[in-house]
């Protein structure tokens, strides 16, 4: 069993207690456990509400003392926060009453006095011991925050998450949330008189099941498993011209950097949203720039190296594995075995041309989700990118067709059309062989693997990661496959998809 892990902290002030919760907030999620002891007074409701504001992004949220309620329950916008106070528990058969045992799925559980139920605790938990300190002033306390079984990671990565802004000198700054992705990464702003930040933390990717040859789901299709390519990938597309925020402090071997930030003016608008016209011609000409310059394979950084991995077949059929293994299922469509072969064969003999293309560095997330106006800006730096931690080497077309087949936005069909040549007319006149009508099937392909992929990645997400919301995008995937389908190139490929993959439910 994993011995417990223990740090202290010395909580001179309110702001301080809320600086510590904010950063534990940064590290726990759904499932985990925080229990909260002291003396009467000793700031454990203080915490809670400290860290529950935090979530909320609300500083005035009413966060009363569950004192005689015994729970209080939050719906936040990260996911569901439980605030319980035992105090006045005398027999561990009453957490059960109410709503505590056993302790509810998928919900951040907050509880005070815990020592009124100890065999209730569960084993894995962060514990935070709050005592008072008058010698520091008369509202300071100390804090000794223990973790137990898993806790024990998060103890210690919010210990050496506290060292890293002490260093950087961001450990008074206030922190603001940040929404999150669909990685497990996670964001916070912070904010100084000087100006503001922010602040990653990209903890080292799980290894999954070894399903792939071997490996799991993300090493097979090359997706970053540490910070170590954000931090390359960063410097070489400043130094290639475009915008990617500045970084000014990392910590490559425990998964913080803080960076510059861009604010968050995007590149669409209204509701729903559509894309600004000007905007997303200037990221259609930042990739018609990347795309006509030679880039190197491998990037240094001081006397460190980093290999962008290469986008090859196997990583492309596997991603596009996810559509048979969960989309199908879920729409009663199951491939028997010789139609799966079908439809892999079909695929490796459809992606010859693209892997032979010329490569080019595949930021992978080049949507609107990642990309922030830079308006006083000029040119193609006006648009900032902010993800690229998983970038590879691979066809040109592939981030195009991310752009112009955005994912969660509708791109209107004569925008796409209006965009795709303005990307083709900028690359010919960079270079007058540009190949207008093969880079347009090259285009056909991508988006057909693309969108393929995104139809199981969407069903994934729901079905095995609890997030349902992916599905309302699956429609519009669906419109963009079909215009990739329409190319005369993927005919054959079209007929099969009409006879083996039924529409997603509206």
């Amino acid at each position: 069993m994993t011995e417990p892990i223990t740090f202290s902290v010395a909580l001179h002030n309110e702001t301080a207690t809320a600086q510590l919760m904010a950063d534990l907030a940064l590290l726990v999620g759904p499932g985990d456990v925080i229990t909260l002891t002291g003396d009467l007074g000793a700031g454990k409701t203080a915490a809670a509400r400290a860290m529950i504001r935090y979530l909320a992004g609300d500083d005035a949220l009413e966060v009363p003392s569950p004192t005689f309620t015994l729970v209080q329950g939050y719906e936040l916008p990260p996911f569901p926060v439980m605030h319980a106070d035992l105090y006045r528990v005398e027999d561990e058969s009453e957490l059960e009453e109410i709503g505590l045992s056993p302790l509810p799925d998928a919900t951040l559980v907050l509880i005070e006095w815990p020592e009124r139920a100890p065999s209730a605790m569960p084993e894995d938990r962060i514990d935070i011991a709050l005592t008072h300190r008058p010698a520091l002033g008369s509202n300071a306390r100390a804090a000794d925050i223990t973790g137990y079984g898993k806790g024990t990671a998060q103890v210690a990565r919010l210990k050496a998450l506290r060292e890293f802004l002490d260093a950087s000198g961001y450990i008074d700054a206030t922190r603001r949330r940040m929404n999150g992705d669909a990685s497990t990464r996670s964001y916070a702003r912070l904010i100084r008189d000087d100006g503001v930040v922010i602040l990653m933390n990209s903890p080292q990717r799980p290894d999954g099941a070894a399903l792939y040859d071997g490996k799991s789901y993300s090493a097979a299709v090359h997706l970053a498993e540490n910070i170590k390519p954000f931090v390359f990938m960063d410097e070489g597309l400043r130094v290639a011209g475009i915008s990617a925020p500045a970084i000014h402090h990392f910590d490559l071997d425990h998964g913080f950097l803080i960076s510059e930030d861009f604010g968050s003016e995007g590149v669409i608008e209204g509701d729903p949203p559509r894309p600004i016209t000007e905007r997303y011609e200037a990221a259609t000409d930042v990739l018609a720039m990347l795309h006509s310059r030679t880039l190197p394979g491998t990037l240094r950084l001081a006397d460190q190296t980093y290999t962008i991995p290469v986008f090859d077949i196997e990583a492309m059929l596997i991603e596009m594995g996810l559509m048979p293994e969960w989309y199908l299922p879920d729409r009663n469509a199951p491939l028997s075995d010789e139609k799966r072969a079908e439809f892999f064969a079909m695929w490796r003999e459809l992606l010859k041309k693209p892997l032979a293309a010329p490569r080019t560095w595949i930021i992978r997330d080049y949507h609107s989700p990642n990309l922030i106006w830079l308006g006083s800006r000029t040119g193609i730096a006006r648009v900032g990118v902010i993800d690229f931690q998983d970038a590879v080497l691979g066809p040109q077309s592939y981030d195009v067709v991310s752009l112009l087949q955005d994912a969660r936005i509708d791109v209107p069909e004569s925008l796409e059309l209006t965009l795709l040549s303005r990307y083709i007319k900028a690359r010919r006149a960079a270079n007058a062989s540009f190949d207008a009508a093969g880079f347009a099937e090259l285009y056909a392909i991508m988006s057909a693997q693309r969108n393929t992929r995104l139809l199981g990645t969407f069903a994934r997400l729901n079905r095995r990661d609890g997030k349902p919301h992916y599905l309302r995008h699956q429609p519009r995937i669906w419109t963009y496959l079909q215009r990739s389908l329409a190319h005369p190139a993927l005919t054959h490929l079209r007929e099969w998809y009409l006879a083996n993959v039924p529409p997603p439910q509206p």
